[in-house]
Formats: structure tokens, sequence, C-alpha cells
């Protein structure tokens, strides 16, 4: 494990990360992600990011309608293309896919040029927005080729032609991200989950290379899903029950914290905001509450000693 020393203050700023807001895992009403982004505005997180995905478009369209009072010139907002939305009269629900929304659309893997345009139009209908600043091509683990031969030179084009203004990657995986910096000219990836307290797979090559070409690296997933969030018995890791082994660990990075003085939140937070690579950490809050204190760990200065105290645990 490598460990330096972050400061917060010095480090990257936060985001927001819209996927609760699509209902993901369980209901949010329509007041709980207004009073979120409103909290996320007063705390000066001016970077959010949703995805069709998230919600079969809720998350979009509770985004948009919470921005639209802010002055666009103030905020810079992601979307994500790959999964293309087609209406759907099969009804039940989407619980499958990890969002308590109702089944209207279903989901179609599509990194063609013209299913990422026909993608986008229908984001910026969602989102109220004529463009927006940031779009990644989402998850395309299972679809390489395609998304390299077609989809990235869709997005390429669209940032040509000024209806994006930046372009990259999002996955839950460092290695093909790694690609994506080498072998293209993207702007951004954004990184969930490869470069936390439980899990610096992304130090390896992604961050470097990144830092090397000067690529942006959002990171997302600091909390993992949830384990470094509250760490105990059923907690989520990587959207899944975490294996004892990692709840253990979990457990003794919060006695370390706690023992500094400090919660495991907010070393977890500083960890991903400090490499210089590093240009946002994206936080999923699903209300005010949680938003609040995400920006209070996230302020919350850590005792060098305590990077000193992991620097010397056993890995």
């Amino acid at each position: 494990m490598d460990f330096g020393e972050p400061a917060p203050q010095a480090g990257a700023p936060l985001g927001f990360g819209a996927a609760a807001l699509g209902n993901l895992y369980t209901e949010v009403t329509e007041g709980q992600a207004y009073e979120a982004i409103a909290a996320a505005w007063e705390h000066g997180i001016r970077y959010f990011d949703t995805a069709p995905h998230y919600g079969l478009g809720l998350s979009e369209r509770r985004l948009g309608a919470a921005l639209r009072e802010r002055p666009r010139e103030e905020y810079t907002v992601s979307t994500k293309v790959g999964r293309r939305l087609v209406p759907s009269e099969e009804g039940g629900g989407d619980l499958a896919h990890g969002f308590a929304v109702p089944a209207t659309h279903r989901r179609v893997w599509d990194f063609t040029a013209d299913g990422i345009r026909r993608t986008l139009d229908a984001s910026l209908e969602r989102l109220g927005l004529d463009r927006v600043d940031l779009v990644y091509l989402h998850d395309p683990d299972d679809h390489a080729e395609e998304a390299f031969r077609e989809g990235y030179p869709a997005l390429e084009k669209l940032r040509s032609e000024g209806v994006v203004g930046a372009i990259g990657a999002g996955m839950n995986q460092a290695e093909m991200l790694t690609r994506f910096v080498r072998d293209t000219d993207v702007d951004v990836v954004l990184c969930a989950g490869r470069y936390t307290l439980l899990d610096q797979s992304a130090l390896s090559e992604l961050l470097p290379a990144a830092e090397e070409r000067g690529v942006s690296v959002v990171i997302g997933g600091p909390f993992n899903s949830g384990l470094l969030a509250d760490p105990r018995p059923g907690a989520t890791y990587n959207y899944a029950q975490a294996p004892e082994e990692l709840v253990a660990r979990a457990l003794r990075l919060k006695e370390i914290a706690e023992r500094h003085g400090i919660t495991l939140r907010a070393a977890a937070l500083a960890f991903c905001a400090a490499h210089p690579a590093v240009t946002s950490v994206l936080v999923g809050a699903r209300s005010a509450a949680e938003v609040h204190d995400c920006a209070e760990q996230f302020a919350t200065p850590i005792p060098p000693a305590f990077w000193q105290e992991l620097r010397e645990q056993p890995s």
C-alpha cells in the first residue's frame, strides 16, 4: 500500500455523483434530491456527474431541474454514453439493475456513432441543456473494440464541433482507462473504486500515465460503494456484500483513524484527493445531510501521524 501525507485543503475538490438521485437501491423523493443538490451548491461543489443509466434517466431529469435556477457558467455537468434507453412495455421495476424505478425503458449497449449522438441528444433533453461540459464512454469493459473504433472517434467529433467541451471514459477498472489515456486524446477519465484506502490498483499505471500525458482523473467511489463509509458486516464493497477479510481491514482502518481523532470517511476522501493527477473526487449523496457530512469530512485536516501509521501496517 502507498500512503502519502495528503492535505485535503491542497487536493482536488469534491464533485457530486448523482447516481443516488436515480433511486439507487432505494427511493429518493423529489424534495430530497433537490435539497441534496442545493446543499452541494451551498458547500461550493460545482461539478455534477450523472448518466442515463442512473434510474433510467431519472437522475438526469432531477439534476437538470435542480440546476436550472443556477448560473450556467458557474457549474460543470458530465453525463455518459454507451447505454441507450429504449422504451419498454414489459412493466415491472428496475431493481435488477440497482434502481428503484419503474422499468419504463430498457438499456441497449450502443457505442456506435449514431447511438452516441442519439443518447447524448436524449440526455440533453432530460437535463434541459443545450450542451454538456463533459461526456464519458460509460463502462465499455465488454465492448472495447466498438468503443475504441467507433465510440471514441464519435466523441472526438462532437468535441471538435463544440457540442461537448471535453471527452473521456468512466469505468470501475484501471486497465482499460490506462489504454484510453495512452492511445487516445481524451481529456479526462473517471476511475471508480480503484484508488481508495482499500484498492490502489490505479496507482500502478493509470495515475502515472495520466500525470505524464496531462489527462485529468476524476475519482469515483472513494468509499468503495459503502464499506469505507460505514465498515461493518453486511456492508457493500463494489456494489456487492463485502468479503469478511475486507470488512476486517476496513474496521482496522477505522480504528486507526479514530485513534488519531478523525473519521475513516475523512481519511478516505483526503487520500483520493491528494494525487496530483486527480482533479475531482465524486461523492454520491442522497440527502442534504449526507452532503453536509461529506463536506465536513473533506475539510478535516488529517494528522501526518495517521499516514505514518498506515505505512507501518502490514499489507
